[in-house]
């Protein structure tokens, strides 16, 4: 069983490390299309935009496909979109190039999610949800440092190259050991939307994408706002990431595990608490490596163990209805990623890129509060019974 979600992890590492690079390498990109840091952040704008938008779309659409064909056409999608980002020459076709490979993405994570739910009994959920996760969190520790690495030591569009490279061994992985997966119910358009009318479902989704708003909108810039810490040196960079990449997967694997066990709600309290301790000291933690270190790794498992308790929330609530409610949740996960091209942007421009952690924890504050609130409307419905989650026919 855990073959089959190491395999589901191995896409997901793909997948984040391609939406968590591009953060490793902006300067290079910056200097080599001659763009400015906030007009080269919008890559990773229109690579989240167009997962986050798309995702439902493509849910719907695609609901009559095989599972494990539409896993594969994902990351295929996602190594090709790479490619070109990897070898168009001008700014407007690298952008349009991340438009693809959101499709790719977009295809592939929420399939992966519901489908590692439905492979696993109800009481296993929480770990199943976290391996797959772990993939996510995984490559910011060990993708996104590597693509770093690579990108300083020859240039950015080898980590591209790269990228691809990983989608393709996804693909090859998900096509040899994955089983056939049957289909379920299929929803369309409207009625996957139309779960968020459940004010349960509604409320832990806009948690999802206020707290990520908060976490990504530093991390987007992250090569601006911790320079004092690396001196502009690409490697210490990729060490910093490393860390916050391995705190990410620390938090996603022990909150998968303590999601079984105790209350959801305090983990994501517990978690966005200390990282909002964390970001509200960055302007002067980011001054050294040392305390810059420590920042990342511990905003890193703080941040990433709010997700898990999430998708949780949202199978307790309907489990026939998870499919869809996990897809809507990891689109507002990249919804956020998206925003925080923005917000970091404008972050910089009002306070400068030393104070965005600050800024962010706005964000982070709000989504504690739209977490409250959902927890309790958990509290005062009677909750969905606990049965099995649906063959991944939905997202």
């Amino acid at each position: 069983m855990y073959r089959r979600l190491l395999v589901l992890a191995l896409g997901t590492f793909a997948v984040g490390t391609d939406g968590f690079v591009i953060a490793g390498i902006l300067p290079e990109i910056s200097r080599s299309l001659h763009t400015n840091a906030a007009a080269t952040g919008l890559l990773v704008t229109m690579f989240a935009f167009t997962y986050a938008v798309s995702s439902p779309i493509i849910a719907a659409t695609t609901a009559h496909w095989p599972r494990k064909r539409l896993l594969i056409a994902g990351l295929l999608i996602l190594a090709v979109g790479n490619v070109l980002t990897a070898t168009l020459p001008l700014y407007g076709l690298v952008l349009a190039s991340r438009v693809i490979a959101g499709l790719g993405a977009g295809m592939f994570t929420p399939t992966a999610s519901a489908t590692a739910a439905s492979l696993v009994e109800p009481h296993q959920r929480g770990r199943a949800l976290a391996v797959v996760m772990a993939g996510l969190s995984s490559a910011t520790a060990l993708g996104a440092p590597i693509g770093t690495v690579i990108g300083s030591q020859t240039n950015w569009q080898t980590t591209l190259w790269f990228v691809a490279a990983l989608a393709v061994l996804g693909a090859v992985g998900v096509a040899v050991l994955l089983p056939a997966i049957p289909a379920a119910h299929v929803a369309g358009l409207r009625e996957r939307l139309a779960t968020m009318k459940d004010a349960r479902i509604g409320f832990t989704l806009l948690t999802t994408l206020l707290v990520f708003t908060g976490l990504f909108t530093d991390y987007t810039f992250v090569g601006e706002s911790f320079n004092r810490a690396t001196g502009g040196n690409g490697i210490a960079l990729a060490i910093l990431l490393f860390l916050w990449g391995a705190g990410a997967t620390v938090g996603s694997v022990t909150a998968g595990h303590l999601t079984d066990r105790i209350s959801g709600q305090r983990i994501i309290a517990v978690a966005v608490v200390v990282v909002g301790i964390d970001f509200a000291l960055l302007p002067f933690s980011s001054r050294t490596f040392a305390t810059a270190a420590v920042a990342l790794f511990v905003w890193g498992v703080c941040g990433w163990a709010t997700l898990v308790p999430l998708q949780h929330r949202l199978i307790e609530v309907s489990p026939e209805h998870a499919p869809v409610s996990i897809g809507l949740n990891a689109s507002a996960t990249y919804l956020a990623t998206a925003a925080s091209g923005l917000t970091g942007a404008a972050g910089i421009a009002a306070f400068g890129a030393y104070s965005l952690g600050p800024f962010g924890l706005i964000f982070l504050v709000l989504g504690l509060v739209a977490s409250i609130v959902s927890a309790r409307f958990v509290h005062t419905r009677r909750p969905a019974p606990a049965g099995p989650v649906p063959a991944a026919a939905e997202r």
